[in-house]
């Protein structure tokens, strides 16, 4: 079986949910340091521009969604699929066709270093994003032609009921609604929530009593023995991050993520020295090598790559091998639930405890699959079906074609 050539195809439709609904709040960003950035709304960060793979705008009915989808195809008929992808990624996956022309989509190894020694000026980034799709379609691909569940192919399954977070992106943050979404989340389920705060550097003490006020109602609500994420996004300075370390304290966070920007590992190792609740990174950390800077610098308590963005099955295989090393769980970021569901059901519950399900996004992520991978009762299953089980539902798309990168 040989690698023919990669194919692009955009689906457009309609999310039907009004967009200053569906987008209550948003996240702190690291721009938000400067003013006229810290203005903007929930509906300008998230409408009209969308999520790293989906563009979307405001429609007279709901939400346009617009989605690009990765074909990897070859010469046994069997097509390997990841997605969506953004629009900016396709250039960077384009860039890959002749050097995998020919190529065995089974030798996942292989074509993951071809990619990853041609593009020796792109180790980090959209070149690896693009790698990274183009990775999770040759398993597909390699699932496709074994008759078999990627999970399968990963050396799993070492379960395959999958405890849930709730990631709560784009819910508000005032007190009363956490406490109202909250005690909804742990009703449905979740065994475990994470909020996102809204403010960060240049917001000042205000901010900050806002965000405790995020952390003290979330607590108050679920109770003591229930697991609470908290993430800033990469949003706060080392001086801001201790202060808020103290403030904390108190509500006995599960872990805070991102505190500070990801190349900041020096400043990483200092907040987890003086946190006495866990320092998560990594969601934009990039390879096995990224994974192991943070690792070996004992800069994180849970390690979060995500499987569409650090390099693919391929590549986040060999984190979490890195990561049971350093005793260290990695809980992959999770844009792509189909995809992540196979590589944690490939693992132990030491290694991979849990699946990053943000309630919201998924919404408009999965909006084009047949069969979306949901939770039931805060639990999710990797798809049984061979490959990663992900078919399109061209019937839910008002337009379908094509497109060149």
């Amino acid at each position: 079986m040989e690698i023919t050539g990669f194919r692009f195809e955009r689906l457009t439709g309609t999310l039907d949910h009004a967009p200053d609904e569906f987008y209550e709040a948003r996240l702190s960003r690291p721009i938000d340091v400067y003013p006229e950035f810290r203005a903007d709304t929930a509906t300008d960060v998230f409408v009209g521009g969308g999520s790293e793979e989906t563009e979307t705008a405001a429609a007279e009915d709901g939400i346009e969604v617009s989605q690009v989808f990765l074909h990897v195809e070859t010469d046994a008929g069997v097509t390997g699929l990841a997605g969506p992808v953004g629009d900016d990624w396709m250039a960077n996956i384009a860039r890959f066709e002749g050097l995998l022309a020919g190529e065995d989509p089974r030798a996942t190894e292989r074509c993951w270093d071809l990619m990853y020694r041609d593009a020796i000026h792109g180790r980090k980034g959209k070149t690896v994003q693009g790698m990274s799709a183009i990775d999770v379609a040759l398993w597909d691909a390699h699932g496709k032609a074994a008759g078999e569940p990627v999970y399968r192919l990963l050396g799993g399954p070492c379960r395959t009921e999958l405890p849930c977070y709730a990631s709560m992106l784009g819910f508000p943050v005032d007190p009363d609604s956490v406490r109202e979404r909250a005690a909804e989340m742990k009703e449905r389920g979740y065994p475990a929530q994470k909020w996102f705060f809204r403010y960060g550097v240049g917001s000042g003490h205000e901010g900050k009593g806002a965000n405790e006020e995020l952390v003290r109602a979330a607590r108050e609500t679920v109770g003591d023995d229930y697991d609470l994420f908290f993430d800033a996004w990469s949003s706060w300075s080392r001086n801001y991050a201790l202060d808020m370390i103290d403030r904390l304290a108190p509500y006995d966070p599960d872990w805070v993520e991102e505190p500070v920007q990801q190349d900041r590992k020096a400043v990483y190792a200092e907040l987890r020295e003086a946190a006495p609740f866990p320092i998560a990174g990594g969601e934009h950390e990039y390879t096995r090598f990224g994974a192991q800077d943070l690792l070996s610098r004992g800069a994180i308590d849970v390690l979060q790559m995500d499987t569409m963005w650090a390099g693919g099955f391929t590549e986040l295989s060999h984190a979490a091998t890195l990561a049971s090393v350093h005793d260290v769980p990695l809980i992959p970021h999770g844009h792509f639930v189909p995809a992540n569901a196979h590589l944690i059901a490939a693992r132990s519950e030491q290694v991979c405890p849990y699946v990053e399900y943000l309630v919201r996004w998924n919404e408009q992520n999965q909006f084009f699959f047949a069969d979306p991978v949901k939770p039931e009762d805060g639990t999710v299953s990797p798809p049984d079906d061979p490959g990663i089980g992900v078919e399109l539902d061209y019937d839910v798309a008002e337009e379908c074609k094509t497109v060149e990168a």
